[in-house]
């Protein structure tokens, strides 16, 4: 599979449409693949509720192809911890999560596109677990407030 812009394009366009503002593009062909490998983009205020991958305990990483990404991480309290911003610009390109880290990404540009790298193998069911002192995904209001928070010194 060659990436290009047309795939990211291509890509980007189902992101938009979506509800949520993002759309992955999977590299790996079954579940079972050791390493899960994907394209992400990601459009300004799409939450993704802070999360961590244990048990089994997985890494991930994020490559920068085009836009800008801001990646928190933090304690297991919420207290964010760091943050990054993935930007060709500044010549910062990815980042790797070590596995049992709580993080969230933001994307700062339309389009922000990463190519996303995690150990596997995919499992739904233990595949994230999402931070309790963050809101859901499905509590739009809340959401949209926190999202807003974490945004304030960007």
């Amino acid at each position: 599979m060659i990436i290009d812009n047309n795939l990211l394009d291509e890509i980007g366009a189902e992101a938009a449409a979506s509800a949520r503002k993002r759309k992955n593009f999977n590299f790996h062909k079954s579940p079972s693949d050791p390493m899960q490998r994907m394209i992400n983009v990601l459009h300004p205020n799409s939450y993704v509720q802070p999360h961590k991958h244990e048990s089994p305990d997985k890494r991930e990483a994020f490559i920068l192809l085009k836009g800008r990404l801001l990646v928190i991480l933090f304690a297991d309290d919420g207290t964010i911890t760091s943050r990054c911003i993935l930007s060709r610009d500044d010549e910062v390109y990815g980042i790797e999560i070590p596995a049992c880290t709580y993080h969230t990404i933001i994307a700062l540009e339309q389009g922000t596109c990463v190519y996303e790298l995690k150990d596997g193998p995919y499992a739904p069911e233990d595949d994230k677990h999402f931070a309790a002192w963050a809101p859901s995904e499905k509590e739009a209001k809340q959401a949209e407030v926190y999202l807003s928070q974490l945004m304030k010194n960007e």
